[in-house]
């Protein structure tokens, strides 16, 4: 498995004389690397040639992934301390995912939240795919089967959830606390999981193929003992 390997400090850089032509970064004593699968290796203090070109998903999203890493080390996923508003009473509330969130995006922002808790989606096959569920709250529904190639899902909180069989591909789940979550089956292929958590998950035959995920998220995520030969393989797990 090929890496991209970007140094990045844990608790703050400053970025000296640069410009969008020639990036570069001072790093702290401390630093956080990031790793891009699927893609050829740059690593050390100088780029090694400059730019390197993506396929589909991954030019953006390995911008993402700095962000994203950098925003996830001074801002964890942290369930114990994350406090929810009761369960919304709105007529309908489930079909608001058919929508999603208008604004925000990856931003997380949102005019009211998006309350999906308990909802049971199992085999939506079109009416998921590629929609904005950025902080969508997600606790104890029910995706098993579904469909949600290109979705967004940044900073959602799916602790409990269950995503069964789910396709994931190119989508971008970044900072998702899927804690507790059953991910059996679930296929991640070409997606972003920076700065998500996977705590407790069940992870069984998951596949990971091309999955785009910090170097720390990775070493985290590792741990997980459910995950099989083959998923530890695509993430490149030691």
């Amino acid at each position: 498995m090929a890496n991209v390997s970007i140094p990045l400090p844990r608790n703050g850089f400053s970025i000296p004389n640069c410009s969008t032509k020639r990036p570069c970064f001072t790093p702290s004593a401390s630093t956080l690397r990031i790793s891009c699968s699927g893609v050829a290796e740059l690593d050390g203090p100088q780029n090694k040639g400059g730019l390197f070109n993506f396929n589909g998903i991954k030019s953006v999203a390995c911008g993402i992934l700095a962000a994203c890493a950098v925003t996830s080390a001074a801002f964890p996923v942290t369930a114990a301390t994350q406090r929810l508003p009761p369960l919304s009473t709105e007529p309908n509330r489930c079909e608001r995912a058919f929508i999603g969130n208008t604004i925000g995006m990856a931003n997380g922002v949102y005019d009211k939240p998006l309350d999906l808790r308990q909802c049971d989606f199992t085999n939506e096959k079109s009416n998921l795919k590629g929609k904005s569920l950025s902080a969508a709250l997600m606790s104890d529904a029910k995706f098993d089967g579904a469909d949600m190639t290109e979705v967004v899902m940044s900073k959602a909180y799916a602790v409990g959830a269950s995503f069964k069989g789910v396709n994931f591909s190119n989508a971008v789940l970044d900072r998702v606390n899927f804690e507790k979550a059953d991910l059996e089956g679930a296929v991640f292929r070409n997606s972003v999981l920076s700065g998500s958590t996977f705590d407790n998950a069940k992870l069984d035959n998951a596949v990971f193929e091309d999955t785009i995920i910090g170097y720390i998220d990775l070493q985290k995520l590792c741990t997980n003992k459910t995950i099989g030969d083959e998923g530890r393989a695509e993430l490149g797990c030691r």
